[in-house]
This record gives C-alpha cells, sequence and structure tokens, in this order.
C-alpha cells in the first residue's frame, strides 16, 4: 500500500510541475515622481593659497669614502627665477660641475665646467696576516631510519608430549 501511496504521489509531483512558469513575468510601472531633497547642498568654493612671488633655497652633499660617491646640489629660487648648481666626480675622477639659471624670459640655461682629476682622500686599510687554521673535518652525518614494526609475531609454544597409556 505504501509503494501505491509513494507512486500517486510522485505522479502528481509530475504533474504538477508541468504548471510552474519558468519566469515570472511581471511589469513594473515607472514611479509617478521621485523623492527630491528639501534642501540642495550648498557648494562652497575653496580658495587655495598662491604665492606669487616663491622664495626657497635648499643644499645637500654626499660625500661615502667606502663607494667613492661625492656629490652636492645647491638651489635657489626667487619669484620665477631659480638659480643653482650641482657637482660630482666622475669615472675617471674629473669633477663635473653643472651652473644653471632658468627664468621665464631665457628658459633653462646650464654652463657644464670639468675640472682636472681630483684626488679623493681613501681611507688606509691595513691588511693584516691571519695564521692558517686547519680546516675542521667532520664525519657523516649519522642516518636516521624508520623501522617497521612487524605485522605478526610468531608465536613459540612447546611441542606437546605424548604419553602411552596401557589399558
Amino acid at each position: 500500500m505504501a509503494f501505491k501511496l509513494i507512486a500517486l504521489a510522485a505522479f502528481v509531483a509530475v504533474a504538477k510541475a508541468g504548471l510552474v512558469p519558468l519566469t515570472h513575468v511581471s511589469y513594473q510601472t515607472a514611479p509617478v515622481a521621485y523623492a527630491t531633497p528639501l534642501a540642495s547642498a550648498v557648494v562652497s568654493k575653496t580658495v587655495e593659497d598662491y604665492d606669487h612671488h616663491p622664495q626657497y633655497s635648499f643644499n645637500y652633499g654626499v660625500s661615502d669614502s667606502l663607494s667613492g660617491d661625492h656629490k652636492s646640489q645647491h638651489e635657489t629660487r626667487d619669484g620665477d627665477k631659480v638659480t643653482g648648481s650641482y657637482s660630482l666626480i666622475d669615472a675617471d675622477g674629473t669633477k663635473r660641475t653643472v651652473d644653471y639659471v632658468a627664468d621665464d624670459v631665457n628658459g633653462f640655461n646650464a654652463v657644464v665646467r670639468r675640472e682636472p682629476a681630483v684626488a679623493v682622500a681613501t681611507p688606509v686599510v691595513k691588511t693584516v696576516a691571519t695564521a692558517a687554521v686547519p680546516a675542521a673535518t667532520y664525519g657523516a652525518a649519522p642516518a636516521y631510519a624508520y623501522q617497521a614494526a612487524p605485522v605478526a609475531h610468531a608465536t613459540y609454544f612447546a611441542q606437546p608430549h605424548y604419553s602411552q597409556i596401557y589399558v
């Protein structure tokens, strides 16, 4: 009887599934009016500070005797006129100095000067002879291995002893 009931329920489910639409068809109408804010946001104009006559001056220098890097720069601005110079030591040892001026009238002008090789003081490093020490020798590392436990142990027992019984 239970089998007949299950078969009937399955048949009704299959029959009902044919009537279920695959998509939901609906039509959304546009709203009559959109909600507008009661008060609009006030747009405020920000005034940026603008310096009509900017002025600055900076300089820096690097003197690294370990890597041989020696350079310097300084620059000054007064309004729209920028003047400055930088110098560095080239790979061949000559000192290159660039003096530059930039303004609205003449643009950017640079004068490059090369001076003869400058002897840069290199630090004196004393070489100290070290005594020869024999290298330590090490033996081979021990080999670590895992030994699996036996699956079955042999059981040892005494052989049975049969005695003769006379009746």
